[in-house]
């Protein structure tokens, strides 16, 4: 083979290789960049799901908290009741002792009332914070992908072609 076709060859195939490999390199970054994203994606959407599991657990909780103390005030009501008819005391005294302990059940489900709603914009404020460090994520993990180059390749190609027969050509002579 004759050096100007063994240069050529070699030059060709050089840029071939060369524009194929970063090709694939940056449809390989694509393939990465694409399955991390898609992890990130799952993994907010099951960190919002746990928020939201607890959330709903805090809200029976609370409600449960209310239930006990309505249930404990309606008993304290009537034992005060009762008690007072068997000391045959009656009238405004009673429903003083009445009111007091009305009172202070609506002092308590206000406290779990307004804990329960402090606790819920807490969540709200973690999951605006997840999502956008997620978004911060997900542009970390999609960094432009460099393009093949063509012109470098095909230098690099010619490059090596004109090298290829030069040495050929010293050889030769």
């Amino acid at each position: 083979m004759c050096p100007v076709t063994m240069g050529l060859a070699l030059g060709a195939a050089t840029s071939v290789l060369s524009i194929t490999g970063q090709k694939n390199m940056a449809e390989a970054q694509a393939r990465a960049q694409n399955q991390q994203t898609k992890a990130e994606q799952q993994r907010l959407l099951q960190q919002q799901a746990a928020e939201r599991i607890n959330q709903r657990f805090q809200q029976e909780q609370a409600s449960q908290q209310i239930q006990k103390a309505s249930v404990k005030a309606a008993e304290a009501r009537a034992t005060a009741r009762v008690s007072a008819g068997e000391a045959g005391v009656s009238g405004i005294s009673v429903d003083a002792l009445a009111n007091d302990l009305t009172r202070k059940q609506a002092i308590y489900e206000f406290g779990v009332r307004n804990q329960l709603e402090q606790s819920n914009t807490a969540t709200e404020l973690r999951m605006e914070d997840n999502v956008l460090g997620s978004q911060q994520r997900i542009l970390s993990i999609n960094q432009p992908i460099e393009e093949p180059d063509y012109f470098g390749g095909i230098l690099k190609g010619a490059t090596t072609g004109i090298n290829t027969y030069s040495t050929l050509s010293s050889i030769e002579t």
